[in-house]
């Protein structure tokens, strides 16, 4: 006798019957940004028109990926961060990292280089060398990139407020090796924007700052048309305790804005929309980062294309690197942070990223060793060689759950861009405190959450050792600041004292003209040696610095 066939249930009704059990759970039922997750997701959820939402890879709107092969045709650009102590040790370390197959470099930059001192200044002290590497002078780059071609590597660079001094050096290495600036590539932060909203590392007001910005844009576009000159940053907003939403928004905010004052400049969209770049936090609720990944491609392409009227093709492809969440490392049980860094990795890829960093477990102590570093580079390759991940494009594009995230960070996106027009703007509203206090509040409800034991983090609020293994921590050594400070002072004596005078009075006098492209006298600046520290202070003297009003 044949079985007898099981009454199907349509989706809606299984959808909406109670469970017969009550769950034990006492965790949230929502993403680690706080939206809700339903119990089962059916096509009745989500709606969907796959020519209008989707599309095959490659194609508008680029939801399922900016290019048609992704993966299948090249593998995302494995770029580990690497940067302490003097440039001769990142040297080593970059050196390191490419013998054991890193495709491209990524630069650390300390906090003194970061906020535009010189090592030898007293709000230096203590900090040289601790977060990245110190660079105080054209010499100091010289000697993070020797032995290095160039010509060959492709140079990511995490600064902000200096990023044109620093982008200056760099262009005069590349001469120095016989690399003419056309054919450097590679990518510098320079995300102003996002320092106000979040990671607090600016230096003068926003105009000016904006100006600065616009400089290397225009410069870029016309004289390194293979370099991204700002690579626009979800990541450090999304360290300061933002949801997905927020980074999703707020990261394509600045990223219109900074198109508003190019075309303001005079530019067309299509000279320097190819070569902006994007940079997104890999956090670790896995479905929710891939939904983000995607509504982010979606929203870029048709803005470009229906806002700013983009006719290039290339203008509409959001492409982005991404670094798993150093937010999510714990001190405690800090090999733990493998598993969630190894997660994390995989939605990024899921996500369609082109270039991906991944944290070292040790990171949550200290600045990663030579294994920890190892070991993080090898979860790409596992990733890449083992899973099997990269030989389909898209693999989630379709699940019901997935759409469904993609549309409604996408709808919480673009209620943010309506609350940020009101408000005049991405500038006014940060002079409004409008993202300081969105973060804030966002921030605080996930650690209450935290407290309160109905969000777990794994050794923190839950399965804790009463005895933990200390763990081998990279330490740098204090004398390295006192040798660094001896550089640096013996380059201004030996340099031409008159030529390095020269170059900052000419500097002076254009920062406070209108209609003058500062990154030409830059470069002039940076070979003549003059220090980070003076082209900061000289551009200080000029526009001054930036306050912002706190937030409680």
């Amino acid at each position: 006798m044949a079985p007898t066939e099981p009454t199907r249930r349509s989706s809606t009704e299984a959808r909406r019957e109670e469970p017969s059990e009550v769950s034990s759970r006492s965790e949230l039922f929502t993403t680690i940004s706080g939206l809700p997750t339903e119990p089962v997701y059916t096509p009745e959820m989500v709606e969907l028109d796959y020519d209008r939402d989707l599309g095959a890879p490659g194609e508008y709107p680029f939801t399922r990926g900016v290019y048609p092969t992704m993966y299948r045709g090249r593998l995302w650009t494995m770029r580990q961060f690497a940067g302490f102590g003097t440039a001769e040790e990142t040297n080593g370390r970059f050196r390191y990292l490419l013998e054991h197959g890193q495709t491209g470099l990524s630069t650390a930059f300390d906090m003194p280089s970061l906020m535009g001192y010189d090592s030898d200044h007293p709000r230096s002290l203590g900090e040289v060398g601790r977060e990245g590497v110190a660079i105080d002078s054209l010499a100091d780059m010289e000697t993070l990139f020797a032995g290095i071609p160039l010509g060959e590597v492709s140079t990511s660079m995490t600064i902000n407020s200096p990023a044109a001094i620093l982008l200056a050096y760099y262009l005069c290495v590349g001469e120095q090796q016989g690399v003419p600036r056309a054919e450097l590539r590679g990518t510098i932060q320079t995300d102003i924007l996002k320092e106000y909203i979040a990671q607090k590392e600016y230096i003068f007001p926003p105009e000016p700052s904006m100006r600065l910005v616009t400089d290397m844009v225009e410069f870029c576009a016309r004289e390194m048309p293979l370099w991204h000159p700002i690579s626009v940053s979800g990541y450090h907003i999304r360290e300061a305790g933002s949801t997905a939403a927020q980074e999703l928004a707020f990261t394509l905010a600045d990223g219109f804005t900074y198109v508003d004052w190019a075309l303001e400049r005079g530019l067309e969209v299509d000279e320097f929309a190819p070569r902006l770049s994007f940079f997104f936090n890999a956090h670790l609720d896995f479905f929710e980062e891939i939904g983000k990944y995607r509504a982010a491609r979606r929203i870029w392409a048709r803005e470009l294309r229906e806002r700013y009227g983009a006719k290039d093709p290339r203008s509409l492809l959001m492409r982005f690197h991404t670094q798993t969440a150093g937010v999510s490392l714990t001190a405690q049980q800090p090999e733990v942070n493998i598993v969630r860094t190894a997660l994390e990795a995989l939605a990024a890829v899921l996500g369609g990223t082109q270039s991906l960093h991944t944290n070292s477990f040790d990171e949550a102590l200290a600045l990663p060793t030579e294994d920890a570093v190892r070991l993080a580079l090898r979860t790409q390759q596992v990733i890449a060689h083992e899973t099997g991940v990269v030989n389909t494009i898209d693999p989630l594009g379709g699940s019901y759950y997935v759409e469904a995230l993609t549309n409604r960070l996408e709808a919480e996106a673009y209620d943010y861009f309506d609350r940020i027009e009101k408000l005049g703007g991405v500038v006014a509203a940060i002079k409004e405190n409008f993202f300081q206090r969105e973060i804030a509040e966002a921030s605080f409800r996930y650690q209450r959450e935290v407290e309160q034991g109905q969000r777990i983090v794994v050794g923190v609020n839950r399965y804790q050792l009463d005895a933990e293994q200390p763990v081998e921590i990279l330490k740098i050594d204090p004398a390295l600041e006192r040798g660094q400070i001896e550089r640096v002072q013996a380059l201004r004596a030996r340099r031409d004292a008159a030529a390095a005078e020269a170059a900052l009075g000419e500097l002076k006098r254009a920062a406070a003209a209108d209609g003058v492209n500062l990154m030409p006298l830059l470069v002039d600046a940076s070979r003549a040696y003059v220090t980070m520290g003076e082209i900061c202070d000289a551009l200080r003297e000029v526009w001054g610095t930036w306050r912002e009003t706190p937030v409680f």
